[in-house]
């Protein structure tokens, strides 16, 4: 396994460990990983910090020409948010654990001159199946999906 790939898993088993959503992130340049982080809405009592979004504000202010030679490591397909920040700071590669689970914003990241690779990798898919049927409602509120059928 890539090593970049298994510390955003690490981070996706340190925030189940806290009591989040395993989804966990890492953002590399020149072999180095500037940012890591995972989601701590539940922790943080956020709305936005995705696993994507904490490594984004872990790596911190960085000049455009860092985050423009980085890639960035996600368990999980992105979601339109995160999506919307690899576009703004010009991260060009995006490697994703799974999107089995969840298919994020791949083709508009891809429309948009970014690689992505999917890994379809078993240990990120497993960790979401698992937290999915454990927890559908934290799930559904994670991606901003009603906990209820529409009307109800």
């Amino acid at each position: 396994m890539d090593k970049f790939m298994q510390a955003a898993i690490d981070e996706a088993r340190q925030g189940l460990a806290e009591g989040g959503i395993p989804i966990g992130s890492v953002i590399v340049h020149r072999g180095q990983i500037i940012g890591r982080g995972h989601n701590r809405r539940i922790q943080q009592g956020s709305v936005i910090r995705h696993g994507e979004m904490d490594a984004l504000e872990n790596a911190g202010r960085q000049p455009a020409e860092v985050y423009q030679a980085s890639v960035l490591y996600t368990t999980l397909s992105p979601c339109a948010m995160c999506s919307g920040a690899i576009l703004l700071y010009g991260i060009p590669k995006v490697i994703v654990g799974e999107h089995t689970t969840f298919l994020g914003e791949e083709a508009l990241l891809r429309s948009r001159g970014v690689e992505v690779v999917v890994l379809q990798d078993p240990a990120c898919t497993a960790l979401m199946q698992e937290f999915i049927a454990r927890n559908p409602a934290l799930w559904n509120e994670d991606i901003g999906e009603s906990a209820e059928p529409a009307g109800g």
